[in-house]
C-alpha cells in the first residue's frame, strides 16, 4: 500500500482531489496517476450522501438516454434539411420523436427500429401538413427496408394516437415528376426529349385519372402507374421524335428507377386507349395499334367521359340496335342477343356476334382481376395412404362391438346381419 500523501508512481506529494462526473478522485498532479476513486453516486437525490445505487437508477442511465435523444434529434433535423422541409415541420417531427422515445413501447425495441423512428416522425409530419412524400423516398434516404419501416410507422401511429391523412394520387404525381431530369437541358438528355414540366404534369394527371376510372389503380402500387402514365404523356406531346423511345430508356434519361410492374400498367393503359379510339369516327379509318394510338391521346383525353361510356357501357344500346329493323346485318337473325352472350349468339346462328366478341367487342368496365383472373393453385397430390383408402374396407366385429352399447342395438345388429 502506498504511503499516505505521496504518489506510488512518482513519489510526488502533489495530490489533488478532482470531481470527475460526480465521482471524487484522488489524482497526482505530477504524473496524472489516479490513486483512489470515489463511490458511484449518480442519483440526483443521493449524490451528496455518497451511496452506491444501481446503474438503472443513476444519472449515467439518464445521461445515456439523453445522448440517445440528442442523436435522434440530430438525425431528424438532418433528414428535414435533406428534404428541404420548412422549420415548422422540423419542430413537429422533433416533438413526435421525443414523445415516441419516452413511450414505454419503444424502450425495448431494436436499435435498427429506433433509428427508423426519426424517419417515421418526419414521414408523419409531412403527411399531416399535406406535403407529398412517399415511404419509398424515406426508406431510400435511411437505407431501410420498406416492410420494417412500415411496421415502425404503424406502431408509432397506434401508440401515439396520430391521425395521418392518406396521400392523394394527384400529389403523388407531382412529387414523382419533380425528380425527373427531362425538364431542363443536360448533356445526357437530347434536346428533342426535353419537355415543359407543366404540360407533362397536366397530361400525366389526366392519364392517371383515366386509369383510376378504368379500375387500373385499385389495389395496385401507384408508382408503376404514374411511371407508365408519365411515359405516355411524354410521348404524346411530341410523337414523331419520341415513339421509338422505350420505357426503359425513358426512365434512364429521367433518372428514375423502372419498377417491374410498369410494363404491365403500360400495356393495360394502351388497351384502354385503343378501345376508346375505336369510338371516334375520325380515327376508325386508321389502323391504330399500341404505338400509333399515342399520337391521339390528346383527343382521347378531351372526350374521355363520352368515349368511356361508349366503349364499355353499350350493352343495352347494342340490344336496341340489334332488335331494330334495318340497322344492318349484324343484328339480323338474332334479335335480343347481347354482346355479353357472344358464345350463345354464335350457337344460335349469329356468327358475326361471336366474332365481334373475340375480336375485342364491347365489354363491361370491370377490374383487370375479373377480366384476366389468375390461375388457381393446383391442389397437392394425395399421398399413397390416402389413395389406398376407398371406404369399402371391411370392418372387423371387434370394431363394430365397440360402438354397440345396449342390448337393443345388439339385437338390431344381429337381425340386420341375418337379413338375406
Amino acid at each position: 500500500m502506498a504511503e499516505r500523501g505521496r504518489c506510488p508512481a512518482c513519489g510526488s506529494a502533489a495530490l489533488v482531489e478532482d470531481a470527475h462526473y460526480a465521482q471524487q478522485q484522488l489524482v497526482c498532479a505530477a504524473c496524472g496517476c489516479v490513486l483512489a476513486e470515489g463511490l458511484l453516486t449518480t442519483t440526483y437525490t443521493e449524490e451528496e450522501h455518497l451511496r452506491e445505487v444501481a446503474y438503472s437508477q443513476s444519472t449515467g442511465q439518464k445521461e445515456q438516454l439523453s445522448r440517445c435523444l440528442q442523436r435522434g434529434i440530430r438525425r431528424v433535423q438532418d433528414l428535414c434539411k435533406v428534404l428541404q422541409l420548412p422549420t415548422v415541420f422540423e419542430e413537429t417531427a422533433v416533438s413526435y420523436f421525443q414523445r415516441a422515445l419516452q413511450h414505454p413501447s419503444f424502450h425495448l425495441v431494436s436499435l435498427e427500429k429506433k433509428e427508423l423512428l426519426g424517419g417515421c416522425c418526419v414521414f408523419v409530419t409531412c403527411r399531416q401538413h399535406n406535403w407529398p412524400l412517399t415511404m419509398g423516398t424515406i426508406c431510400s434516404l435511411l437505407y431501410a427496408k420498406q416492410e420494417l419501416f412500415a411496421g415502425v410507422y404503424l406502431s408509432l401511429q397506434k401508440e401515439l394516437g396520430l391521425s395521418v391523412p392518406a396521400l392523394s394520387l394527384g400529389d403523388l404525381v407531382k412529387t414523382h415528376l419533380n425528380s425527373f431530369r427531362l425538364f431542363q437541358h443536360a448533356a445526357e438528355v437530347p434536346a428533342s426529349f426535353v419537355e415543359d414540366k407543366e404540360k407533362m404534369v397536366t397530361r400525366t394527371m389526366q392519364i392517371v385519372e383515366l386509369a383510376s376510372e378504368t379500375w387500373l389503380v385499385t389495389g395496385r402500387h401507384p408508382i408503376p402507374i404514374v411511371t407508365a402514365a408519365a411515359f405516355l404523356s411524354w410521348q404524346s406531346l411530341q410523337p414523331p421524335t419520341r415513339l421509338t423511345c422505350t420505357l426503359a430508356r425513358f426512365c434512364k434519361l429521367a433518372g428514375v428507377d423502372l419498377p417491374p410492374p410498369a410494363h404491365l400498367r403500360l400495356k393495360e393503359l394502351l388497351e384502354i386507349l385503343l378501345r376508346m379510339a375505336s369510338q371516334l369516327a375520325w380515327l376508325r379509318v386508321f389502323k391504330l395499334d399500341k404505338k400509333t394510338v399515342v399520337k391521339h391521346i390528346g383527343d382521347l383525353l378531351q372526350h374521355r367521359i363520352f368515349l368511356l361510356k361508349n366503349a364499355f357501357c353499350l350493352e343495352d344500346g347494342e340490344e336496341q340496335r340489334a332488335a331494330a329493323p334495318g340497322e344492318g346485318s349484324p343484328g339480323e337473325g338474332c334479335p335480343g342477343s347481347a354482346p355479353a352472350a357472344g358464345g350463345a349468339a354464335q350457337e344460335d346462328g349469329c356468327p358475326s356476334e361471336g366474332k365481334r366478341q373475340r375480336e375485342g367487342g364491347l365489354r363491361p368496365l370491370l377490374p383487370p382481376c375479373l377480366i384476366n383472373p389468375r390461375k388457381r393453385l393446383r391442389t397437392a397430390a394425395p399421398s399413397a395412404s390416402d389413395c389406398a383408402i376407398t371406404g369399402d374396407e371391411p370392418i372387423s366385429d371387434s370394431e363394430i362391438e365397440q360402438y354397440l352399447r345396449g342390448p337393443e342395438e345388439i339385437r338390431a345388429f344381429r337381425k340386420a346381419k341375418a337379413w338375406p
